[in-house]
This record gives structure tokens, C-alpha cells and sequence, in this order.
């Protein structure tokens, strides 16, 4: 099972910073990074910065479709107004598919602003205590988690083209 994980950080920084040490991490094997995006939202810039993880990723990752479509759902749809609203409509309504709901769009759209950033990851088998350890707590970011099921981590992989 596959675990979708956001965390918001207080700096346009912070998020490369953390996928910077979760990388060393990896190869501890203290964690398995399956796919991870960066969102970094420079002060004084009008939108956010993403950038897809590819070089510490597995084989098989979820790619640039999914994380364009989040991100764009996340960031970007909502600047372009009721054009697209139905669009956007029907791209929300199957991310649920995924545990991906309104309700955790909403939260990343609020908490993830100007001069913030944060680390999208999808994560396999993680030793909890030891990467929490290897934070400090001005490392540390804020956690907005949710959690895929097995199936809904095989749909998502499925739908966007990734192998299993």
C-alpha cells in the first residue's frame, strides 16, 4: 500500500531541502520514495513552481500526467475561473477515486501559499521514528495526509500510466 503525503513548509525553500535528505534517507532504506513533487511558491512570484522528483524515484513512478493534473487542480485551476470550472469539475471528481477529495484540495490550496512550499510524496515502507528523527523541528513541515488502498494506489498507477 501506498501512502500520498503533503507537507507544507514555511520557507519557498523548505520542500527541497526535505526531499534533499529523504533522498539519503532512501538509500538507508529507511524510507521508499515511489514518486515525489515539489510545489515552491517564491515571494513576490503571482503562482508556484513544480517540479517532478524524477532522479531519486523508482521505476514505474506515477509520472507528469498525475502530478500536472493535481497540481494544476490544486494551483492553477481555480486562477483561470469559470471556464474551465466544469473541466475542473470533472478532474476533481475522479482524483476521489484516488483518496484525493475537495476537502484535501482545499487544505493544500489554503495552507500552501506566497513564500511557502511543499514536498508531494508518495511513499511505500517507511521507518517512522528514524525519519522523524533525522528532522529537526525547524526542518520539520506541516503534515496533510491521505492515505490510497491498495486499490485505489493500483487505479491511480492504472489511469496515469505507471507500472505496478
Amino acid at each position: 500500500m501506498a501512502t500520498l503525503t503533503v507537507w507544507k513548509f514555511h520557507t519557498a525553500e523548505g520542500a527541497a531541502k526535505a526531499l534533499s535528505k529523504l533522498e539519503g534517507l532512501q538509500k538507508q532504506q529507511l524510507i521508499q520514495v515511489l514518486d515525489a513533487a515539489i510545489v515552491s511558491w517564491p515571494q513576490g512570484s503571482k503562482r508556484p513552481k513544480t517540479k517532478q522528483a524524477v532522479d531519486m524515484v523508482a521505476a514505474g513512478a506515477l509520472g507528469g500526467v498525475f502530478w500536472g493534473l493535481l497540481f494544476g487542480l490544486i494551483f492553477f485551476a481555480p486562477l483561470l475561473g469559470a471556464v474551465v470550472g466544469a473541466t475542473a469539475g470533472a478532474i476533481s471528481g475522479s482524483f476521489t477515486d484516488y483518496g484525493i477529495n475537495d476537502n484535501f484540495i482545499k487544505d493544500v490550496q489554503s495552507k500552501v501559499t506566497e513564500g511557502t512550499s511543499a514536498l508531494f510524496l508518495m511513499t511505500g515502507q517507511v521507518t517512522l521514528d528514524k525519519v522523524e528523527a533525522a528532522f529537526t523541528s525547524e526542518e520539520r513541515g506541516e503534515l496533510i495526509q491521505s492515505n490510497l488502498s491498495a486499490e485505489q494506489e493500483a487505479k491511480l498507477r492504472e489511469d496515469f500510466g505507471a507500472e505496478g
